[in-house]
């Protein structure tokens, strides 16, 4: 199991910095993040000193020379990596790399026995599901996977269980995949205890709840191949995982998470065309928090805080980046619209408001004097794509209300500070 050196190429790099970058581009950047995953991998194992940790490594290397493919899958699922993270903090026990081999044994139609952790009568196995066990199972079982049609069984002592990799079974939760395009699934991941970082994460999706999500993820596919073909190829490549949490108002909330590359965070989405520019939007952070693993973009933190016109707080000059980036990317994606017969009004005034927000923080970011050389270089170059959006037309109207809602926007900010 060799993790690759990470690399991105001049021509990606230049592609990410004009705000959009392409599928090729996107391929490197989860190219990369693949390889972080077994660099810690391989960091817990040699951390831990462990028999069962080590064992696990063995068996997971193992099955790699016959199915690297879906060794990789396993292996790049987000809770992996979030959960492998913390282990080599020392938060989190290495020895659930079991149950990741055990996972990766399920997928790959092998035969596994392994000491296992189970924790409170649960055994999640990352990217597959979740397993309730009786009692009587120990803390540290015996854990043996023998493949069978649809999926495998599953034994813990005299216990056996049926994993069904198509639906839910008697102490078994799968882990559902819904369609995003002819050819891309999305795994709906509401069970693994690292799915999420935040503490706004949901439970469980109910049928009715996940059959909206399905309905919503199927229309946004439509609205991407009309008109974005290729934030759609983006996210096809980047994003695997949409996992729900919760809000706290009316209005659709969505998040991504550094340590969760290829996850979305979001509620219930109310539409397609919602359900669209939440994926368009998130996908930039993802975009940006991979590349910034890979290529410094900024100089460590000196402590200033600075006037972000998205958000209600004082934003680091990482986290401002992040909002010019991403907002960028909302502007890029209402610019599609203005010509809509439904959709058109709207869509002229959120671009014309987020490109000159955009274009304004990076301009803020420029004279920071807190960039490196080559997030100077992104950022003017991102600068350098707002500043043509800047010259196309939209309705006077248009333009006229979204001035108000920036300057609305300054001026609560400003009391807030006073």
């Amino acid at each position: 199991m060799r993790p690759a050196p990470h690399h991105i190429s001049g021509a990606a790099f230049s592609g990410l910095a004009a705000g959009a970058g392409g599928a090729q581009a996107v391929a490197e950047l989860c190219a990369a993040q693949a390889s972080k995953h077994r660099l810690l991998v391989r960091l817990l194992v040699d951390q831990a000193g462990d028999a069962r940790v080590s064992r696990a490594y063995e068996a997971l290397a193992e099955m790699e020379t016959a199915a690297p493919e879906e060794i990789g899958r396993c292996l790049r699922h987000p809770a992996v990596g979030a959960w492998a993270l913390l282990a080599c903090r020392g938060q989190a026990d290495p020895a659930r790399l079991a149950a990741v081999a055990l996972a990766a044994a399920v997928r790959t139609r092998t035969a596994c026995r392994l000491e296992t952790p189970v924790r409170g009568g649960t055994l999640t196995l990352p990217s597959l599901g979740l397993l309730t066990l009786p009692e009587d199972v120990p803390d540290g079982a015996e854990i043996s996977v023998e493949p069978a049609d649809g999926g495998a069984e599953l034994r813990a002592g005299r216990h056996v269980r049926r994993l069904d990799l198509a639906g839910d079974g008697p102490g078994w939760q799968v882990l559902h995949r819904v369609p995003f395009g002819p050819d891309v699934v999305m795994t709906v991941d509401d069970l693994d205890p690292y799915r999420w970082p935040g503490d706004d994460v949901d439970g469980r999706l109910t049928d009715e709840r996940r059959q909206l999500w399905a309905s919503c993820l199927r229309e946004a596919w439509k609205v991407l191949q009309t008109r974005h073909w290729t934030v759609g190829g983006e996210i096809a490549t980047a994003v695997s995982v949409l996992t729900p949490v919760v809000t706290r108002s009316l209005e659709q909330h969505s998040a991504s998470a550094r340590d969760t590359f290829g996850t979305i965070a979001l509620s219930d989405p109310i539409d397609g065309m919602g359900m669209a520019l939440t994926l368009a939007h998130e996908l930039q952070h993802a975009k940006l928090y991979a590349l910034s693993d890979v290529v410094a973009l900024t100089l460590p933190d000196d402590g200033r805080r600075f006037y972000a016109p998205w958000r209600p707080d004082p934003r680091p000059l990482s986290g401002l980046l992040h909002g010019a980036y991403a907002h960028a990317g909302v502007a890029g994606f209402w610019r599609r619209h203005t010509d809509d017969p439904d959709d058109g009004e709207r869509a002229q005034v959120e671009f014309a408001r987020w490109r000159e927000a955009s274009y304004q923080v990076t301009g803020t970011l420029l004279d920071s004097g807190a960039l490196t050389e080559a997030g100077t270089w992104f950022v003017a170059t991102l600068r350098d794509t707002l500043g043509r959006w800047q010259a196309e037309p939209v309705t006077p109207a248009a333009e006229a209300q979204a001035r108000r809602q920036s300057e609305r926007h300054r001026s609560a900010w400003t009391g807030d500070q006073a």
